[in-house]
């Protein structure tokens, strides 16, 4: 499997909105790149306002969003909560199967995790043993302002000893007084590349502003050599 996995701090960092656009700039660059939100809480699979659904547009792929989505719950929870309400239990190594699936519809995958990488997704089981089974490089969204420091450190912690690699972190949102050295420090904490900081987009939210709005603000080349490591020279560009 070839790709990204977008991760995140916590809830509501951003990931989706990253996701989204990272999306649109890999088919600029050419990449045939499939989407997956294995775990979406809070929307049924075919919902359009969600997080698959919006992975979707900005692909513009066909492949049915059940298959997009294959774990989607109506309550707003952690899915293995959610899960329990409606009287189900995932299977990972069902929804790693649907994933092996999409990627091999495609040249690579963004894959877009729930919350953190410690949330519980099936008995036993969370978004980081979802990422380690995937095997993808990690793109981490975190807010911008205090205390995103302590929080990427740890994320890049957990990362570290299950053996997940971090291609880089995105700061995301508004900035406040810590904003400007929180970079620096993260870094320097981490051992790991800050690729930009998205402040809060002006304007209607297409998938192709998203992706403007990305390339303007974050430094793309780890994470297209990522996700084509071959042809890491064009897709510089």
């Amino acid at each position: 499997m070839r790709g990204l996995f977008v991760t995140g701090t916590d809830t509501e960092v951003g990931k989706t909105f990253v996701a989204s656009a990272l999306v649109r700039a890999l088919l600029r660059r050419g990449v045939d790149v499939g989407v997956a939100k294995p775990f979406q809480s809070g929307a049924l699979a075919t919902d359009p306002a969600g997080d698959a659904a919006a992975l979707a547009r900005a692909a513009g792929v066909a492949d049915p969003l059940e298959a997009i989505a294959p774990n989607a719950f109506r309550a707003p929870l952690a899915p293995l909560v959610a899960a329990r309400l409606e009287g189900r239990e995932a299977d990972l190594d069902a929804t790693l199967g649907a994933l092996e699936a999409l990627a091999a519809r495609h040249d690579a995958l963004v894959v877009e995790g729930a919350g953190g990488l410690l949330v519980p997704v099936a008995p036993g089981a969370t978004i980081a043993d979802l990422a380690a089974a995937c095997g993808l490089p990690l793109v981490v969204v975190a807010r911008a302002g205090l205390g995103t420091v302590n929080h990427v450190a740890l994320t890049c912690a957990l990362a570290a000893a299950r053996g997940l690699r971090v291609a880089g972190v995105v700061l995301n949102g508004a900035a406040d007084a810590s904003s400007a050295g929180n970079p620096g420090l993260i870094e320097e904490l981490a051992a790991v590349r800050v690729l930009g900081h998205l402040p809060p987009l002006v304007g209607p939210a297409s998938p192709d502003a998203l992706a403007d709005h990305l390339e303007r603000h974050v430094d793309l080349a780890p994470l297209l050599a990522a996700v084509a490591p071959a042809r890491k020279e064009e897709l510089r560009a």
